[in-house]
């Protein structure tokens, strides 16, 4: 949601469950069943055998690479601070999405 900058409601909304159901996630009193952990998945990015374990439907999945990639926002603005002002990180933000979006896209009508 934060990467998106999207709204609890605007995440439920966009994966097709309810508002309730998303604020009880996020309060840690539920957690996504298998079919919304794939929607989850498809949505962030992230493969869906992580999204499974961080929920607890598998054992914990071995990282590959580093533990944790920072967010471009934060990479940008670390490496190019003088060259990158917050519009220009947005919009390259917009087009990774973007390519995101056009791969997840073509890969579904394969």
């Amino acid at each position: 949601m934060r990467r998106r900058k999207r709204l609890p409601s605007q995440l439920a909304a966009d994966l097709g469950v309810s508002h309730a159901t998303v604020s009880r996630w996020l309060s840690g009193q539920d957690v996504p069943n298998i079919r919304s952990c794939h929607k989850l998945a498809e949505y962030s990015g992230v493969p869906v055998e992580k999204v499974l374990s961080i929920v607890g439907h598998l054992p914990g999945v071995a990282e590959i690479g580093p533990p944790e990639w920072p967010e471009f926002r934060e990479y940008a603005q670390q490496k190019y601070p003088d060259e990158l002002d917050e519009d220009l990180i947005t919009m390259i933000e917009d087009l990774i999405e973007r390519r995101r979006q056009k791969r997840y896209n073509s890969g579904k009508n394969s």
